[in-house]
């Protein structure tokens, strides 16, 4: 255990990156209910490195922050001191269209680095819902949203990385083109590490076209088999969506799929998915405007008490919906469920009820899934229920693996000590 005592002040962290860029927290900083001491926002990866040497040497532990989306995630922190701020460092350091790469600060907003691109008609295939998300916020999490279906999450995406180890040594791994490989491993270990390894500074991708026309299918479920099969004969059938949704409430049962391209592809795919998907219900074609507003603005959870993401195969969609339906049911629990329905991701939102009841339902589902292969982590939970499930679930033999990359990158525990698998 490291036994420094903390001698760092405000006034040092000032001298890096100016008075008005390191200010005392307030309780709007904290992280499930830790408070950290200071809350500081670096430019560069100059101060950034003089940043972390010092939190280091100091005897500070830290925790990276972008955009903020992300901050629910994982377990409490054992302990926070200084939070880095990341959102000054948010420049677009090169773009090359013809080649289709582009390099970003990770304080980039995600959101504005797609208009950026959508100049050369050119975009980052990615789509997590968290409005403000920060493109290193979306790396550390590997963050993804419907249409990881066609182009796979961030980890598929990412060719370069340029970190800010817990000692402040700067690290660079991968590339500016496609086919550089060099330093894969670092850029995919970085990758989902949660804040937990370094500090994201920033990043070199590989781009997709914009396509031109997209056109969204969608069918009405009358049950659960329904949603499965239809899901299933989408994922079997000569076609290439963009995603393949599942909306499920009280008020909406509804698989959609998109379909994007030129536009003679598009209207030959969407004629297919319309003919696959009338044997489970009701076909329609939805508007822009109303494929736009499908669902749930916000991300679930929003709102909410406690929101997990169930991992499980494609082909058991059902079951995970029975599951859901069954343990919420039991207990009095409102579910609200989005899904990726082709990769087997589905989210749940739980309101209504008591505490008890959703905590309950998480280890029910937990119990259920973690037997059968798959997983379920707590994304957003109050403190009393984080306490009680360690957000991330069994890991199984993986946990050894990823304490010998903590202890090789941050061996004093410096960077977001215990919201990582089993505690780290």
């Amino acid at each position: 255990m490291d036994t420094r005592t903390k001698n760092v002040s405000l006034e040092d962290l000032q001298k890096i990156v100016g008075e008005e860029h390191a200010h005392e927290a307030t309780a709007e900083d904290a992280v499930d209910g830790i408070a950290p001491q200071f809350v500081v926002e670096p430019s560069t990866v100059e101060e950034t490195s003089e940043l972390m040497k010092l939190a280091s040497d100091g005897g500070l532990t830290a925790a990276p922050r972008g955009g903020g989306t992300k901050m629910s995630l994982g377990n409490p922190p054992r302990e926070l001191d200084l939070v880095v701020g990341t959102v000054r460092m948010n420049e677009l350091v090169e773009h090359v269209p013809g080649d289709q790469v582009v390099r970003v600060e990770a304080g980039m907003r995600l959101e504005d680095l797609q208009d950026r691109l959508a100049d050369a008609e050119q975009m980052l295939g990615i789509d997590p819902p968290e409005k403000g998300a920060t493109v290193g916020g979306v790396v550390a999490a590997n963050s993804s949203g419907p249409r990881r279906h066609r182009y796979g999450t961030i980890r598929d995406l990412i060719i370069g990385i340029t970190v800010v180890l817990p000692d402040g040594t700067v690290a660079k791994a991968g590339g500016k083109v496609v086919k550089n490989v060099a330093g894969y491993d670092l850029s995919k270990l970085f990758t989902g590490s949660m804040g937990t390894l370094g500090i994201i500074a920033s990043c070199n991708f590989r781009l997709h076209p914009r396509q031109e026309a997209a056109r969204t299918v969608a069918v009405e479920l009358s049950d659960t088999m329904a949603a499965q099969n239809a899901a299933q004969a989408i994922a079997h059938a000569q076609l290439v969506p963009s995603a393949v949704e599942l909306y499920w409430s009280d008020d909406t049962r509804l698989l959609s799929v998109l379909i994007e391209g030129i536009p003679p592809s598009v209207e030959a795919q969407a004629n297919t998915t319309s003919y696959l998907l009338r044997d489970f219900g009701e076909v329609r074609a939805l508007s822009d405007k109303e494929a736009d507003t499908l669902g749930f603005p916000d991300p679930p959870g929003v709102g909410v008490e406690v929101t997990v993401k169930i991992s499980a195969p494609p082909a058991e969609l059902a079951g995970v919906l029975d599951s859901v339906l069954g343990a919420t049911e039991r207990r009095g629990v409102t579910p609200r469920i989005t899904g990726h329905a082709g990769v087997g991701v589905t989210y749940v939102a739980l309101s209504g009820g008591d505490e008890e009841a959703k905590g309950q339902v998480v280890e029910e589902l937990r119990e259920i899934w973690v037997r059968r292969g798959g997983s379920v982590v707590v994304r957003q939970a109050p403190l009393s229920i984080k306490q009680r499930l360690d957000a991330w679930g069994p890991t199984g033999d993986y946990l050894g693996l990823t304490r010998r990359v903590k202890e090789k990158f941050d061996p004093r525990g410096v960077l977001n000590p215990g919201r990582f698998l089993g505690g780290i």
